[in-house]
C-alpha cells in the first residue's frame, strides 16, 4: 500500500492576542522613560493623538479632595527628585556610598569607544582595541587571557602576541583607571601607574606610593590576613607610611567599569509616591510621569459625521488613538493596584525600615488582585516608589522567607539589615565572624546556616571577619 499525499479540514481552537492586548502588555512592560519615548513617537505618527499640556484637568480640579492628594502627590514629586540625597538610606534599603551619583549617559563600551576615536591609531589597532573592549566584563576587566583572544583572531590576518600587548596597553590609558586589568590586583597597579593627586592625595608622597605599589604587587593577600607586623616586616617600612599606603589602597577602585552598571533605581523618578495618612500608609501616582492624553477633537467630529469609507486611514488612526490612551490608563492603574497591594503588605517596613521587611512573593500579590503573575512582574520592573527610605523599584518589596523560631517568616532583606546592623555596632578590633553572626541571629529568633549568612554579608558588600579586622589594625 503506498502512501500518498491528501488534503484534510480539521476544527482547533487557539488563543490570539489581539493587536490591543498586544499593545497593553508592551506598555506595561515598560519603564516610564521608555514609555515616555514611546508616547512622544506615537504623537509624531498619529495626528489624531495629542498631549494635553493643561497641569490641572477641569474634571480633577472640581473635586477638591482629589485636587488636595494631587498637590500632595506633587510635593512629594519634587521631594524625589530635589532631595532624594538628604533622605535615610536614599537609594535603596542598603545605600551604596561608593556609587556615583549621576547617571552614566553611555555604556561602558560607548563611553571607550569615544576615546578610541580620538587617538591617532592605525586601523589596525583600532581593530584590536575593539576587540578588546568587547571582551571587558561589567567590572572593567579583562576576562580573557591575550593567548586566548589571539586563536579566536582570523589565522590570515597574522596577528602576533606583541601587537596584542600594544592594544592592551592603549586600552589600559583610557578613562577610568585601571580599565583593561587581567584581577584586582592588576587594576589596583594600573591605578596607581599615574594617580591623580588631587583625588589621591596620599600618592604624593612618593615613599607612600611606593609603598602602595607594593603592596598591590606582592602582598595584597599579607594585608588580607589581618597581620600589619608580618606586612611591616615584608616591606620595611614603618608604621605612619604603611597607615598613608592602606589610606591611598582604599581609595582605588576595584571594579572601575561598575560606574556604568550601577541600577537605574538610584537615579529614577518614581512612579508611586508613598505617603502618611489617618488611615495608615497610601500609594499614589506620581503626578509627573502622568502623561495627559486626548484624541483631537475636530478630526474626530469631522470622521464622526462623515458616513462613506474615504477616510479609512484616519479612521484606522482614531483608533490607534483610542486604544493607546485607554492602554495608557490601564497601565498607570495595574501599576497603582499593584503598588497599594505591596504598601498594604510592606506598611511595617515604611514605618520601622529594612529590618521589618516581610516575605511576599508574586503569587501573593497575583491572586489577590486576581491577576497572572507575569503582569505583577511586569508591572515592577522597571517601576520605582518613593518611600521614607529612598526610591526602590517595586521589585525589592519581595524576597522569600526565612525560618524563625516562632513559626513565622522573615524576608531575606530584614535578615540583611539585622547583619548589617551586626557590623556596625561590633568592635573593630574582634568583628563577628559568620558562625558568630549566625549564632546571634539564632538568639533573635532567625535559623540560617552560615554559608547564608556569608551570602547575605557578600551581597551587602562587607568583608570577611579577617579582613575588617586587618583593616581596623592598619588604621590603629
Amino acid at each position: 500500500m503506498s502512501n500518498r499525499p491528501a488534503l484534510e479540514i480539521r476544527q482547533g481552537q487557539h488563543l490570539a492576542l489581539t493587536p490591543q492586548l498586544q499593545q497593553s502588555i508592551r506598555l506595561l512592560q515598560l519603564s516610564s522613560v521608555e514609555l515616555e519615548m514611546e508616547i512622544s513617537q506615537a504623537l509624531i505618527e498619529n495626528p489624531l493623538l495629542e498631549r494635553d499640556d493643561d497641569p490641572a484637568p477641569a474634571a480633577e480640579a472640581a473635586d477638591p479632595e482629589r485636587e488636595d492628594s494631587m498637590e500632595q502627590a506633587d510635593s512629594l514629586s519634587e521631594l524625589a527628585e530635589l532631595r532624594t540625597e538628604e533622605m535615610p538610606g536614599a537609594g535603596g534599603v542598603y545605600p551604596d556610598d561608593d556609587l556615583p551619583q549621576a547617571a552614566c549617559a553611555d555604556t561602558l563600551r560607548e563611553h571607550l569607544l569615544g576615546q578610541l576615536a580620538l587617538t591617532r591609531a592605525q586601523a589596525r589597532d583600532l581593530a584590536l582595541v575593539r576587540v578588546l573592549i568587547d571582551e571587558l566584563d561589567d567590572n572593567g576587566y579583562l576576562g580573557s587571557p591575550l593567548d586566548e583572544i589571539l586563536t579566536w583572531l582570523p589565522a590570515e590576518l597574522e596577528v602576533d602576541a606583541d601587537e596584542m600587548r600594544a592594544a592592551l596597553a592603549l586600552l589600559q590609558s583610557f578613562d577610568p583607571p585601571g580599565i583593561g586589568a587581567r584581577d584586582m590586583a592588576d587594576c589596583l597597579r594600573l591605578q596607581l601607574r599615574n594617580p591623580d593627586v588631587s583625588r589621591l592625595p596620599e600618592a604624593a608622597d612618593s615613599r607612600v606610593l611606593a609603598c602602595a605599589r607594593q603592596i598591590c604587587a606582592q602582598h595584597l593577600p599579607l594585608l588580607a590576613a589581618g597581620n600589619p607586623a608580618r606586612l611591616r616586616e615584608a616591606l620595611q617600612c614603618d608604621a605612619d607610611i604603611l597607615r598613608s599606603a592602606y589610606a591611598l589602597i582604599v581609595r582605588l577602585d576595584p571594579r572601575p567599569g561598575r560606574a556604568w552598571t550601577v541600577p537605574a533605581a538610584d537615579y529614577a523618578v518614581p512612579d508611586v509616591l508613598v505617603r502618611k495618612t489617618r488611615q495608615g500608609w497610601q500609594a499614589v501616582l506620581n503626578s509627573a510621569v502622568l502623561p495627559r492624553l486626548h484624541v483631537n477633537g475636530v478630526y474626530a467630529q469631522l470622521l464622526g459625521n462623515r458616513r462613506e469609507g474615504g477616510h479609512a486611514a484616519l479612521q484606522a488612526q482614531l483608533q490607534q488613538a483610542r486604544w493607546m490612551i485607554r492602554n495608557v490608563e490601564q497601565r498607570f492603574d495595574t501599576i497603582l493596584r499593584v503598588s497599594q497591594a505591596i504598601v498594604a503588605h510592606q506598611s511595617d517596613f515604611l514605618t520601622h525600615g529594612a529590618a521589618a521587611m516581610r516575605p511576599l512573593i508574586l503569587k501573593d500579590i497575583a491572586s489577590e488582585l486576581g491577576l497572572h503573575e507575569s503582569t505583577i512582574s511586569r508591572a515592577t520592573t522597571q517601576k520605582y516608589m518613593l518611600t521614607p527610605f529612598g526610591t526602590m523599584e517595586l521589585k525589592r518589596f519581595f524576597g522569600t522567607g526565612v525560618a524563625t523560631d516562632t513559626g513565622d517568616a522573615a524576608s531575606a532583606t530584614a535578615v540583611q539589615e539585622h547583619i548589617r546592623k551586626m557590623v556596625a555596632e561590633e568592635n573593630r578590633s574582634k568583628p563577628l565572624s559568620d558562625n558568630q553572626i549566625m549564632q546571634c541571629l539564632s538568639e533573635r529568633g532567625i535559623v540560617i546556616a552560615r554559608r547564608t549568612v556569608a551570602k547575605y554579608r557578600e551581597a551587602l558588600r562587607i568583608a570577611p571577619a579577617a579582613v575588617r579586622k586587618a583593616q581596623a589594625q592598619v588604621l590603629r
